[in-house]
C-alpha cells in the first residue's frame, strides 16, 4: 500500500515521536504529582507531631463548619470533606511576640462531625507556629501509621510509573532497525 493510500484510508495518525513522548510524559507527570503529595503528607505529619509535642494547648471556638464535595469523573462517586474553622488566643507567655495575645484562626479538614459552630475545643499548637494548630487529639502512633501507609501507597505509584517508563523505553529501543 502506498503512503498516500495509507493516509487516505487511516487519516492522519500521530507520529511515533509523539506517541513515544506521551509514554514518557504521562508517567513523569504522575510521578511528579506523587512526589508532591508525599511532601505534603510528610509536612502535615510533622506539623501535627510538633503541635502535639509542644505541650501547649488553648481553648478554641469553632467559628464555622462547612463541607466541600468533589465528584470523580471516572465514576459516579462523590467525596465530601468536612471543614472546621477555629479561633483561639495563644498564651502570652508561650508565644512568639508576633502572636502574643492576638487571636489566631486556622482551618482543619476531616474533623469530627459532632463539632458544630460555637463549640469549644482544645487545640494543640507550637509556640512559633500557632497558625498550624490542630484540634485533633494527640495520637502519634495513629499519625505515624497513617503517614507510613500513605507513603507506601505513593511509593508503589511512583515505582509503577518508573517501571512503565523503563518498559516503554525498552519497547521503543527494540523497534529500532
Amino acid at each position: 500500500m502506498t503512503r498516500t493510500a495509507y493516509a487516505e484510508q487511516y487519516g492522519n495518525q500521530p507520529s511515533g515521536d509523539a506517541v513515544e513522548f506521551m509514554f514518557y510524559a504521562v508517567p513523569a507527570f504522575i510521578g511528579a504529582v506523587v512526589i508532591a503529595m508525599a511532601v505534603k503528607v510528610i509536612k502535615r505529619s510533622l506539623e501535627l507531631r510538633q503541635a502535639w509535642s509542644s505541650g501547649l494547648t488553648a481553648e478554641a471556638r469553632c467559628l464555622r463548619t462547612y463541607t466541600t464535595t468533589s465528584s470523580h469523573s471516572d465514576s459516579s462517586r462523590v467525596t465530601t470533606t468536612l471543614h472546621h474553622v477555629y479561633e483561639f488566643t495563644p498564651s502570652a507567655s508561650a508565644s512568639v511576640s508576633a502572636f502574643a495575645g492576638r487571636p489566631v484562626r486556622f482551618e482543619e479538614e476531616n474533623g469530627p462531625a459532632t463539632t458544630i459552630e460555637g463549640d469549644i475545643v482544645t487545640v494543640h499548637y507550637a509556640a512559633d507556629r500557632p497558625e498550624r494548630a490542630t484540634a485533633y487529639a494527640p495520637s502519634p502512633v495513629k499519625n505515624a501509621a497513617g503517614t507510613l501507609g500513605m507513603l507506601c501507597f505513593l511509593g508503589l505509584m511512583l515505582a509503577f510509573s518508573i517501571y512503565f517508563m523503563v518498559t516503554a523505553n525498552d519497547m521503543f529501543a527494540s523497534d529500532l532497525p
